[in-house]
């Protein structure tokens, strides 16, 4: 599958209530069916094992988060893990100034995204994990159960108000535990289904 073909990555912010917290942002009432999203451009994909961070930021962190892509009928059809970088120093400054966070969300290389799996080998979603460690420690884990929306819910509000598209990516959102990134950091990721692993990925921060 061509990375080069997605149009859009639409990604969804506070979908985790720790991480929420974690920024200090107030947790979306999920009654309302309201997610919160923001657009990252289908160009900023990075595949491959290498992370290049912008030199214009002193402060991008690593947002590990489950990826699912979009089929010709607008349904998810593939799955995998992806890192929201963040320019943490750029948004926290656009959003002191009510700002759009696009500088600090869709630079170069924002999207590293590893191997696409078919979503017959790796749903229900509720009964996948993944976690992300950087220099053999663990700093995030996740449970897909434990997302404030749940895909469906996302990808129901994304056809309702966005163009979506085929090849398009949903980013689901991200746990606890993000930190700032610097080169010579290395990065592994994992997906377990039912606690066995069916993804794993590596990246090098250079």
């Amino acid at each position: 599958m061509n990375s080069l073909l997605t149009k859009n990555i639409w990604a969804v912010g506070r979908n985790y209530a720790e991480h929420t917290k974690e920024m200090q942002d107030s947790i979306p009432d999920k009654n309302l069916n309201e997610p919160f999203f923001f657009l990252k451009a289908g160009t900023c994909i990075k595949t491959g094992s290498k992370v290049t961070l912008p030199k214009w930021s002193i402060d991008v962190q690593h947002e590990i988060e489950i990826a699912l892509r979009i089929d010709e009928n607008l349904n998810f059809s593939h799955i995998s893990l992806a890192l929201d970088l963040t320019a943490r120093d750029t948004q926290r400054l656009a959003k002191s100034r009510g700002l759009p966070w696009t500088l600090a969300k869709s630079f170069a290389g924002a999207c590293p995204i590893s191997e696409w799996l078919s979503l017959e080998t790796s749903h229900p979603f509720e009964n996948l994990t993944f976690e992300l460690t950087k220099n053999n420690v663990l700093v995030q884990k996740g449970c897909a159960s434990d997302m404030i929306f749940k895909p469906q819910q996302l990808l129901e509000y994304v056809k309702m108000h966005f163009p979506l598209a085929p090849q398009d990516i949903i980013l689901t959102g991200t746990p606890k535990g993000v930190s700032a990134l610097k080169s010579g950091d290395h990065l592994q990721a994992t997906l377990q289904k039912d606690k066995l692993k069916i993804l794993t990925c590596h990246w090098d921060v250079v």
